[in-house]
């Protein structure tokens, strides 16, 4: 087994080492969510964590970890009789992302549930976290169907497998933690509030701490074992206060002065629900547990609000996270008590640090012809060359109608278009391939019972083969590639027009981060097309890129169509299976070099011939419209829709229409 990171030797990261070991020392406070870039040793101080937390009893031979001082009377391997148990180490298990349901909650063998009614369970991953830690890398990435089963879980405490009414409970009580890359897209809001910390993490720019991170890096690359020796006493002092955390939490004195300055965070920041008042409150305490004291300070309310609130006050993936620091200031000392519980500690004292992890200098740690018109016929300033102006503002974004793909596909889960899904509803039947996942009983028993008396049924159980059972198929919704088409020339570059182009783009993007959608983003102006951002699960990314976009130039629109072919082309070898919807934003004018129409109508007739599903929104105002962006949807076998048609309140009947254009 390899040696872990040694905790204490992670350099830097103060937020993550401490909102890590409140967890340790309060698994109630609810997990942590980690954010932040590639390479910036996440998953390092949260593998590390594990080797800190204290052993926990359980009843010998138990595979589903029962407290033996209180064994749950339900568990598969019971009943248990109370007593000492065994201790072993807490255990830290890895949910990988592209794990199948059966893998987490585990499975029923449905064989021998039907023929001799047994009840054969294998546990699954949450079994084995149970009492312990479940950790999720890259979490944003996690199926659909994998979040539910997650957010029941830490909903009740217990994990439910059922298969056509033969079902198994358990406990699942663990200490979710997750890591993230929000360059690769958003976590669902339910999922995001089921964590009760959040922190932020980067690499440092401070050349002498990246200098130690190397050098301790490279030093445990070269003797694992000899470095974490190293590290030991001080691995051992953490895991010993911890330990001592524990034992003085039930003591802690959480006052009314800091419960109003808490209740008045939650308030002055607008957060949804009751669970942050709860969290903070668990923080708190944990906070002045961790510094050795037994009163709630205001500053282990302020530490407490950093920690458990920025993810909370999202009210959509655009927002970015984070509190107003001298917003929260303020509101606690409008709401400070005067109890005695919220003086300052002697800064002198033991309880001084306010909660902080062991420092530095407690110990060392670890860090044709008759081209389309430029502009004019909307007052708009004509442009040439490549000339930019300055971007525009979005205007603000709407709910918009509901654009899939026709057909059925089978791509990753979503919420857009049809697909043939492990998830959804049932409609149909076949022989499994492979493992049986999800059985389909009247087809199972249509298939077994002319074979009764072959095989000898004497009694009322029927006689079922691997044979004879078969899958349920069943249809469900999939996320699609939405790649966007944005025209960013002189003829788009009036202000209001483009204003209103923006917020209705990122209308799009707010709809495809609710639909599990990846997203791309090619531009074109002046004389090539411009892929702004590859394809992505980070709508956060492409709305960044949107605002910042430059305007002005020709309309290469054949450059742009040319340039999105080609990412049609290469997602496919990455990701064959998720289908494309192509939505092209312009007023369908084409202008610079020779036959910019001809070219542009033969780069669109590319997409009609694969049969690529597109969309074209017609940006064209005023009172001449010249019908260049409906010409344009024609040629690639799609459909356009005004600005106005795009919202969900407006003409009934677009979804019929767009796949009705391209079927």
């Amino acid at each position: 087994m390899t040696t872990p990171f040694p905790f204490t030797a992670v350099v830097g990261q103060d937020d993550l080492r401490l909102a890590l070991l409140l967890n340790a020392v309060s698994p109630a406070v609810g997990g942590v969510l980690v954010r932040g870039e590639k390479g910036t040793a996440k998953s390092t101080a949260v593998r590390a964590l594990s080797a800190l937390m204290p052993q926990v009893p359980v009843v010998a031979g138990c595979r589903f970890s029962c407290d033996p001082g209180a064994p749950d009377p339900a568990c598969p391997d019971g009943p248990h009789e109370a007593g000492a148990g065994t201790p072993r180490p807490a255990r830290m298990v890895e949910l990988p992302v592209g794990a199948s349901e059966d893998r987490l909650v585990g499975a029923l063998d449905i064989e021998r549930a039907l023929a001799e009614g047994v009840k054969a369970f294998e546990p699954g991953l949450l079994a084995d976290a149970h009492r312990g830690i479940l950790y999720v890398d890259e979490v944003n990435l996690l199926h659909d169907h994998l979040v539910d089963l997650l957010l029941d879980a830490a909903a009740m405490g217990a994990s439910y497998v059922e298969r056509e009414g033969v079902s198994v409970r358990h406990a699942a009580r663990f200490l979710l933690v997750g890591t993230m890359n929000p360059e690769e897209g958003e976590l669902r809001p339910q999922l995001l509030d089921r964590f009760g910390l959040t922190v932020e993490v980067a690499a440092s720019r401070e050349p002498e701490q990246r200098v130690e991170v190397v050098r301790r890096r490279l030093a445990y690359d070269d003797d694992p074992d000899g470095f974490a020796a190293r590290w030991a006493d001080d691995e051992t002092a953490v895991r010993q206060r911890i330990v001592a955390a524990r034992e003085l939490l039930p003591s802690v004195r959480l006052g009314d002065g800091a419960l109003r300055q808490i209740a008045a965070t939650c308030a002055a920041f607008e957060v949804d629900g009751m669970r942050a008042d709860i969290v903070m409150a668990r923080t708190a305490t944990a906070l002045a547990a961790w510094a050795g004291r037994t009163d709630v300070l205001a500053e282990d309310v302020r530490q407490a609000a950093l920690l458990a609130l920025p993810h909370r006050r999202r009210r959509n993936p655009f927002d970015a996270p984070g509190l107003d620091e001298d917003k929260l200031d303020e509101t606690l000392e409008e709401f400070s008590g005067d109890d005695g519980s919220d003086e300052d500690p002697d800064p002198g004292g033991p309880g001084g640090g306010g909660g902080q992890p062991p420092s530095e200098s407690d110990g060392p740690q670890g860090g044709e012809s008759g081209a389309r018109p430029e502009a004019g016929e909307d007052g708009e300033p004509q442009a040439s060359g490549a000339g930019e102006q300055t971007p525009a503002r979005a205007s603000e974004p709407f709910r918009t109608k509901v654009l899939s793909v026709p057909g059925i596909g089978e791509g990753a889960a979503g919420r857009r278009s049809r697909a043939r899904t492990e998830h959804g509803r049932t409609t149909g039947a076949r022989r499994p391939r492979g493992a049986l996942t999800k059985l389909h009983l009247a087809a199972t028993v249509q298939a077994a019972a002319p074979h009764q008396r072959a095989r000898g049924r004497s009694g009322r159980g029927l006689v079922v083969r691997r044979d004879d059972l078969r899958q349920a198929v069943r249809e469900g919704r999939e996320g699609n590639l939405v790649l966007f088409v944005v025209d960013a020339s002189g003829s788009m570059a009036a202000r209001q027009r483009m204003s209103a182009v923006k917020g209705a783009v990122l209308s799009l993007l707010l709809d495809a981060y609710q639909r599990r959608d990846k997203v791309g983003l090619v531009t074109f102006r002046g004389t090539a097309g411009d892929v702004a951002l590859p394809p992505t699960s980070s709508v956060d990314a492409a709305a960044v890129r949107l605002e910042s976009l430059p305007t002005g130039g020709r309309t290469p629109l054949a450059a742009g169509l040319l340039k999105a072919h080609e990412v049609l082309r290469v997602e496919r070898l990455r990701d064959p299976a998720r289908r494309a919807l192509v939505v092209v934003v312009t007023d369908g004018r084409a202008t610079g070099g020779p036959e910019p129409v001809a070219l542009a109508g033969r780069a669109a007739r590319l997409f009609a011939a694969e049969g690529v599903a597109s969309v074209v929104v017609d940006c064209e105002s005023g009172p001449v419209r010249l019908g260049l962006a409906g010409q344009l949807a024609g040629e690639l076998g799609g459909t356009a829709v005004t600005l106005d048609e795009l919202r969900a309140e407006s003409i009934a009947g677009l979804v019929k229409d767009v796949q009705r254009r391209a079927a």
